[in-house]
């Protein structure tokens, strides 16, 4: 076991382990992907669900077990190691592609979206959490930015390779081939390569001042300033990208586009989404993060706007990388904000928490898209996502305070009392 002297934190001091941690999560991404462009079309062809409730069902099983197993993710730190928790994430994937490509019921989809919910909660958080026990406070944006560019631009590709796959095949179920190796692949490097970060963390709470939270749910879910805007922006920006992932491949059909097409549409906004997170993590480590995530919020709701009323493919293209340029510059700075308002023995905790409410946001996008898409229509549920994306971005720029220009003892930016910039 390495003593805290023998271990330095940083970037560029640990860049073995963080760019395999990359990779890892990488392939987390890709499980997610397979089912990003295929999922309508699977539900209609293979067992004939056509409405909208039924066919968000399996968001909801999704959503609902990624927040639980967010959160159990941050309880079990205290008696698991990040690696232990990484391994049995990836234990929970290794069933889902069979079942895909061997559902004879819907129910069997909804159980593999179970078991993806799982592994994603506690694969992805367990490779959030390492990277930041790794970095250190600096550069602290940069590292979630590449982080979050690794998933999601595999969500984005693996999201193409699935349409594709289905198009070229005639076979919708083919698209879940790949997921075979994806999962056996990530478990392998995580039990041979990847090693736990618990010197780390020991390091780095030797040397912070940053305080202890004095009641971490409360705080990460409402009370703190800068926490309680967080967990809100992560609960609606979820809300909407739930949405979009049931309803963006349904909006397109209707707008005349073949699977191909929408494989490829459905792709480029995580792929921006991905790519971006690449600039505006870095941005976080220089500017204030306040302002890239209330900006990124407006962005996002202008943009979900446009896709309804976008008939011109130049058009939709656009608003499509608005819309992944918009959540690119919340989404890193997101989990580095939880991570420079907690102290690195609670930091797990209170990401878990944070994720909790975040991914519940899957759940009430897709019960809300399939209640009120059916009861009013595409269109009045798109515009409704798109005002509550805004407004959530103008609370954060009310509510939230720059921790850029505050130090750490701070009362108002630690305690969360501060209810303005």
């Amino acid at each position: 076991m390495e003593s805290t002297t023998d271990t330095k934190l940083g970037l560029r001091e640990n860049a073995g382990q963080f760019w395999l941690l990359v990779l890892v999560n990488g392939f987390v991404g890709a499980m997610v992907g397979l089912e990003r462009s295929v999922i309508p079309e699977f539900a209609e062809t293979v067992f004939g669900i056509n409405g909208h409730t039924a066919l968000l069902s399996f968001i909801v099983a999704f959503g609902l077990a990624k927040s639980m197993a967010n959160m159990l993710m941050g309880r079990l730190t205290v008696r698991f190691t990040r690696k232990q928790l990484l391994l049995i994430g990836w234990l929970f994937a290794l069933p889902v592609p069979w079942l895909l490509l061997y559902a004879t019921n819907w129910w069997w989809v909804i159980f593999a979206n179970l078991l993806l919910g799982i592994n994603q909660g506690l694969a992805w958080s367990a490779t959030v959490v390492m990277k930041i026990d790794l970095v250190g406070e600096k550069n602290r944006g940069l590292a979630m930015g590449i982080n979050e560019f690794a998933g999601y631009l595999a969500v984005g590709l693996v999201a193409f390779l699935a349409g594709y796959i289905a198009s070229a095949t005639g076979s919708v179920t083919y698209a879940f081939v790949p997921g075979i190796a994806f999962s056996i692949v990530g478990l392998l490097l995580t039990l041979f390569f990847v090693r736990d970060t618990h010197a780390h963390v020991r390091t780095e709470a030797a040397q912070t001042s940053i305080p202890l939270l004095q009641n971490i749910w409360k705080d990460t879910t409402f009370r703190h300033a800068n926490l309680g805007s967080v967990t809100l922006n992560g609960f609606v920006n979820n809300m909407n990208d739930g949405i979009l992932w049931g309803l963006l491949p349904v909006l397109l059909t209707t707008k005349g586009y073949s699977l191909t097409e929408t494989g490829l549409l459905a792709g480029i906004y995580p792929a921006v989404w991905g790519l971006g997170q690449l600039v505006t993590g870095r941005l976080g480590d220089i500017l204030c993060k306040k302002q890239l995530l209330s900006m990124g919020m407006m962005i996002q709701g202008i943009a979900i706007a446009m896709l309804l009323f976008a008939d011109y493919y130049p058009i939709l293209v656009a608003a499509l990388v608005i819309l992944g340029a918009g959540t690119a510059m919340v989404y890193p700075n997101f989990l580095a904000v939880v991570a420079e308002n907690t102290h690195p023995v609670q930091r797990p905790q209170s990401l878990g928490i944070f994720r909790f409410w975040r991914d519940f946001g899957y759940v009430a996008g897709a019960v809300a898209a399939g209640v009120f898409s059916d009861l009013f229509g595409l269109g009045a549920v798109i515009i409704g996502t798109a005002i509550l994306t805004v407004g959530a971005g103008v609370l954060s720029e009310i509510r939230m305070c720059c921790t850029k220009k505050l130090l750490w003892h701070s009362k108002e930016c630690s305690t969360g009392l501060v209810s303005a910039a």
